[in-house]
């Protein structure tokens, strides 16, 4: 009898267990192939075609999909961009007859012939490697997203990524520390909509639950700011303690969010400090371009010292590249160097350079409510799995 004739019979095919075992299997049944179902043991040549898929399929942010005989596995080469790809190299099958036939990583985007990823599919690195569970830390969480650079995705992700969270049942408030206002604005909030701003509690000691506005979306608040703003670098100079005003300010409305997301301006200033000396942890976004690289050890030291003066708790959990174009080696160079450098700090979702994400907030809108179907929000719905914790 066929290996196939006994998995359509149920003879000596065993019953698999959560751990991938089989029980009740036959001598010369094996064990089942967690990825497929089939017949992974001894048997003939046309058994095992029969019961084993006969091709892996690689994908690669800048190629159409390809299709590799499982014999020869995943194996990235000189020519086979997989190499170099932000998640790194494919694993290679075991040889051994009752190995498992890996299975294409979840989450993995797919690619058309333009090098753009799919518009059905998240953006993600081709890898096998588990998505971390962010830092592991209890909630409520504190993250200051901060990047000393302009323009890397800062705004775009604290307001999108709120968005997400909130999606996901998660009480978040985005508390913009930027004096461009563009995570208020970028959520629907206009300044004359509201009488007190980050302004007021930095430096009037205004109460911060007094300060949060409700956004369009559920669950979603904004802490919102103004350009007043940027004379709290100045005015804050001869202030009495003066790095912990935010900290002070949170922690009487923390319990009632999950996520706290602190958009900080491009600058390492005292707002910046505020931020680092309220957080628990640090999310960087990174622009997958060289400029991006450049002035991250600074940031990096300045983390240290918050650490080691104000806020022992602080580390950067999180970094997350943005703006990232299949079609550049540019990208897949900064993005294979920055996993390098942080290892599984380094999101395994990556946010594409899309023009929709560009125009959600001059309609005052979250990409997810924007345009739900795209890249971008497809994007930071994945990202907001895996910085919960969740799957993605």
């Amino acid at each position: 009898m066929t290996a196939s004739e006994r998995v359509a019979s149920g003879v000596g095919a065993g019953r698999s267990t959560p751990t991938g075992e089989t029980t009740g299997a036959e001598p010369d049944g094996g064990r089942s192939d967690a990825a497929t179902g089939a017949p992974s043991g001894t048997g003939s040549e046309s058994d095992e075609a029969e019961a084993r898929p006969d091709t892996a399929v690689a994908k690669d942010a800048g190629e159409s999909e390809v299709s590799v005989p499982a014999e020869e596995g995943v194996r990235g080469s000189a020519d086979d961009p997989t190499a170099t790809s932000p998640g790194g190299v494919a694993a290679e099958p075991s040889t051994s007859p009752t190995s498992e036939a890996p299975a294409p990583a979840e989450g993995t985007a797919s690619t058309t012939s333009t090098g753009q990823p799919d518009e059905a599919e998240p953006v993600a690195a081709p890898t096998g490697r588990q998505p971390q569970a962010a830092s592991g830390n209890p909630l409520p969480r504190v993250l200051a997203v901060a990047n000393q650079k302009g323009g890397v995705g800062k705004t775009t992700t604290s307001v999108n990524l709120g968005a997400a969270l909130a999606e996901l049942g998660y009480r978040v408030l985005v508390i913009d520390l930027d004096p461009q206002g563009n995570a208020t604005t970028g959520l629907g909030i206009d300044a004359r909509n509201f009488e007190l701003s980050m302004y007021d509690v930095l430096m009037r000691d205004s109460s911060l639950e007094d300060c949060v506005e409700p956004t369009s979306m559920k669950n979603l608040f904004v802490a919102p700011a103004t350009i007043a703003l940027a004379g709290a670098e100045i005015e804050l100079v001869p202030a009495f303690s003066r790095e912990l005003k935010l900290k002070r300010a949170i922690e009487t409305v923390i319990d009632d969010f999950d996520f706290v997301l602190i958009d900080c301006p491009p600058s390492l200033g005292l707002i910046t400090v505020n931020a680092l000396a309220a957080a628990d942890e640090v999310l960087v976004p990174i622009q997958c371009e060289y400029y991006a690289l450049e002035g991250l050890s600074q940031l990096m030291r300045n983390v240290h010292l918050v650490a080691s003066n104000l806020n022992p708790r602080l580390d950067i959990s999180t970094i997350v590249l943005t703006m990232y174009d299949a079609r550049t080696k540019l990208a897949d160079q900064v993005a294979t160097e920055v996993r390098d450098h942080f290892g599984n700090k380094v999101c395994r979702i990556v946010i594409p350079r899309t023009v929709r994400l560009s125009e959600a907030p001059s309609f005052g809108q979250p990409i997810t409510a924007f345009d739900p179907a795209s890249r971008g929000a497809i994007a930071y719905r994945e990202l907001a799995k895996e910085v919960s914790g969740g799957t993605s």
